[in-house]
């Protein structure tokens, strides 16, 4: 039987190291930059993705709350319907052209220039509970004074879109029809003004409007025929202009911000560099031992020390620190003497002090927590004063 061959030792290279001790240090000190570039590019992988839109605003066409629209919007897109959502009154104005539709949700922000401006636009108006943009848009109709509560309401008028609805669950002021171009639809209950939830108003271009934005909101577009008359009412056109104004529409095409006019992959980069220069801030930064207590060459005595704190705050005039300081020790020396806690409050300190020096409350609120001196004079009064309060209470 053969001896075994004897192991094959690995080369040793000139410096004394072998092939696998120099990959291993080698591991060793790139394995940081490594983990790093891994960091970045898994942070610019995510910083990539595409985020879901979603806001908070009423009625609008990314808000998934009981409040927004989004619902409404999603059926209008499916059926073909191209949506453009804008927030100032010039995108809207300048999107809204002949064979569009414009829906304004909210007037009660708009100035009476941006309201002329969305009344001259050539496109059809949807207005939203339009308390100031109806009688720029049109004079056929105008609002019923008085609000009626949110009911189920039968159509009882002759426009198609109504009557395919045939019932509406809306509430509101309403609408008042002044002239034959002029349709109004679904009354109250009971109401013998002949005001309606919706308007229509047909001319050069179509006018409606809805007396109650509930009626588009994601809570309510499935009740009643809320769906079927508002797919209606915003589907006529292929573009529909979803305005929803904001607290901050001027009215007047704003600058576009900083971060508009970079490429979209700037803020990316961005943030990947701050957590590049984070990371090697924390990997190279200096670190700090353990604390060593070091013996002073000399000992100073508390007395020298407080006299110093003194010369300093008289060099410095600070008459406010050093009265405080000398406030704070009568206060903690006296609340021990009476018995008082640390964090006993300031009316139990003057209370304690009244009772055992016989002064009145305001007295000793005057001295422990009143105005700091001014002046020398000021600061040396108060300190022999205080030295008085002191010593009347260590007498009883």
């Amino acid at each position: 039987m053969s001896a075994p061959a004897p192991a094959v030792a690995a080369p040793v290279i000139g410096d004394g190291t072998t092939g696998r001790s120099r990959a291993i240090s080698r591991w060793r000190r790139a394995r940081w930059p490594l983990a790093l570039v891994a960091i970045v590019l898994v942070v610019g992988l995510l910083a990539a993705l595409p985020s879901p839109r979603t806001s908070t605003a009423a009625l609008a066409p990314d808000n998934a709350s009981a409040n927004g629209a989004r619902a409404l919007a999603e059926v209008l897109r499916e059926q073909g319907v191209e949506i453009s959502y804008v927030r100032t009154s010039a995108e809207a104005t300048e999107l809204a052209a002949r064979g569009t539709t414009l829906l304004v949700t909210n007037d009660s922000t708009l100035t009476d220039d941006q309201l002329e401006q969305i009344a001259g636009t050539e496109a059809d108006l949807v207005l939203v509970d339009p308390v100031f943009a109806l009688p720029p848009a049109t004079s056929a109709a105008e609002t019923a004074p008085g609000y009626e509560p949110e009911q189920v309401r039968e159509a009882l008028c002759g426009d198609t879109d109504a009557l395919a609805a045939g019932t509406l669950l809306s509430g509101g002021s309403g609408f008042v029809a002044l002239d034959g171009q002029a349709t109004v639809c679904f009354p109250a209950t009971g109401d013998a003004s002949g005001a309606g939830a919706y308007l229509v108003v047909e001319g050069e271009r179509r006018v409606t409007a809805f007396a109650n934005g509930s009626v588009l909101t994601n809570a309510s577009i499935t009740a009643e025929g809320n769906a079927a008359l508002a797919l209606r009412a915003l589907g006529r056109n292929d573009h529909l202009v979803w305005y929803v104004p904001s607290l901050s529409d001027s009215g007047e095409a704003a600058s576009p911000p900083l971060g508009d006019l970079l490429p979209p992959w700037a803020r990316a980069l961005g943030l990947q560099l701050l957590l590049v220069a984070a990371v090697a801030g924390v990997w190279r930064a200096r670190r700090l031992g353990r604390v060593v207590v070091e013996p002073l060459p000399v000992t100073v005595r508390s007395g020298e020390a407080t006299r110093g704190r003194g010369r300093l705050y008289r060099r410095s005039r600070s008459y406010g620190h050093a009265a405080a300081a000398l406030r704070a020790g009568v206060a903690t020396r006296t609340s021990a003497q009476l018995g008082l806690p640390r964090s006993a409050p300031a009316p139990a300190v003057i209370d304690a002090l009244a009772r055992a020096t016989g002064r009145t409350p305001d007295d000793v609120a005057a001295l422990l927590y009143g105005p700091p001196p001014t002046d020398d004079n000021g600061l040396a009064l108060l300190a022999r004063t205080l030295d008085e309060l002191e010593s009347e209470v260590h007498r009883t």
